[in-house]
């Protein structure tokens, strides 16, 4: 510079403000391309709605995500199991991911999108744009969620259940605790034979309110008892059964229900329930024993018709009859004499039994209420005309509504 002092004047120099980091990195300036796609993304962009509520008024329809073997041992009443995996597919995810977890989600993600795929194209394509589901698998997971986000994606007004099947469940729980105590129950009670299922059928008809236990257990709760053709519901759908049914009676009427002991079968009357069964008034009808055989040749006809497994089923009372009674039934069978054979098993087997339960359940004071009716017959036109009403005035006289 040779010696020559330069004066800089600040007044040339602009004054710039030094922005701080974080508006660098949380105040970017948008450009007119990222304005038009945050627009469009909001107006196109949909999410599924989770709810707490399994029993959604709103939905369409309430669908189960999960596999045939999961839906098969029970679901919420009235869903539709359209499976993202199969019962196999299932396996092969979750033994993958106990050894890789990336690698399992890679192929369960494979999997979930092919038969979501094939959904769309044989259920969700024809239906209408305000279709509103209901989408739960078991816990709230990738499963529903994947479902339920493609659905939304459509635009759909689609909600998953929170928690999935495992809500559902506790709901169950809960109110099978609960409800049985909102209701007065009346119970018909009689030995095997009387026809107490098929009254309580015909009260239902006439519109009252019936818990039918032998329904949901698909069973009539003796040795020969299991339905014909039928296999018992687990015990988790047996009580999605009663909680379905007690949810939509009225509190101020009574509930008609047959005499149980605590098993169906092979499932368990919840423990409320059965409280609340046990401080029931009772109505015991009393049948001659011609009509109770007909009722049983009526109730049974498979076992006329199978006698090997007839013979099975009886074999499995030889902790209570020595082979010589079995023999004999046995013989019965054999030349078909079915009415010998049913009053034979009558009067040496489930009448002493049945007497032997009455005396145990009065002396333990389960038994407090009971009133006797003598029924001559069970013609059909005496039941509809005559026994119906007298059950229906014995319900109004009996029962007071429990004050809320």
């Amino acid at each position: 510079m040779n010696g020559t002092t330069i004066t800089l004047s600040r007044a040339k120099w602009p004054v710039v403000a030094v922005a701080k980091s974080s508006d660098l990195f949380h105040r970017p300036k948008k450009f007119p391309q990222t304005s038009r796609y945050d627009a469009c993304r909001q107006k196109y962009s949909r999410a599924p709605i989770s709810t707490p509520d399994p029993f959604l008024t709103s939905a369409s329809e309430v669908i189960d995500v999960r596999t045939p073997a999961e839906f098969a041992e029970d679901h919420v009443p009235g869903a539709l199991n359209l499976p993202v995996l199969d019962d196999q597919e299932r396996v092969e995810v979750g033994t993958l991911y106990k050894e890789d977890v990336f690698a399992a989600r890679k192929v369960g993600a494979a999997l979930i999108t092919a038969n979501i795929a094939c959904h769309l194209q044989d259920y969700f394509l024809e239906k209408p744009k305000d279709y509103s589901p209901l989408i739960y698998c078991w816990r709230g997971g990738p499963r529903s969620a994947s479902l339920g986000i493609i659905l939304a994606q459509i635009g759909f007004k689609v909600h998953v259940l929170e928690g999935g099947y495992r809500t559902y469940r506790q709901t169950v729980v809960r109110d099978l605790e609960e409800l049985p105590g909102r209701f007065k129950f009346l119970m018909l009670s009689g030995k095997t034979g009387v026809g107490k299922t098929s009254i309580l059928h015909k009260l239902q008809q006439q519109g009252e309110q019936v818990l039918d236990l032998e329904g949901a257990a698909r069973h009539k709760g003796s040795i020969l008892g299991l339905w014909a053709g039928e296999t018992q519901p687990s015990q988790k759908a047996f009580e999605s059964s009663l909680r379905s049914s007690l949810a939509q009676f009225s509190p101020s009427r009574p509930v008609w229900i047959e005499s149980e002991s605590s098993k169906v079968g092979l499932v368990q009357i919840p423990a409320h329930l059965f409280q609340q069964m046990r401080a029931a008034h009772r109505l015991e009808l009393h049948v001659p024993m011609s009509w109770r055989i007909r009722q049983i040749l009526r109730d049974y006809p498979h076992f006329t018709q199978d006698r090997v497994r007839l013979k099975e089923l009886l074999g499995n009372l030889r902790k209570f009859h020595r082979q010589k009674k079995l023999d004999y039934w046995f013989l019965l069978i054999d030349n078909s004499r079915w009415e010998e054979l049913v009053e034979s098993i009558l009067t040496e087997h489930y009448d002493p039994a049945y007497a032997t339960s009455v005396k145990r359940n009065t002396e333990e004071g389960h038994i407090r209420n009971i009133t006797t009716l003598q029924v001559d017959s069970m013609a059909e036109d005496y039941v509809e005309n005559t026994l119906l009403a007298d059950l229906l005035e014995f319900g109004s006289r009996v029962y007071k509504p429990i004050e809320s």
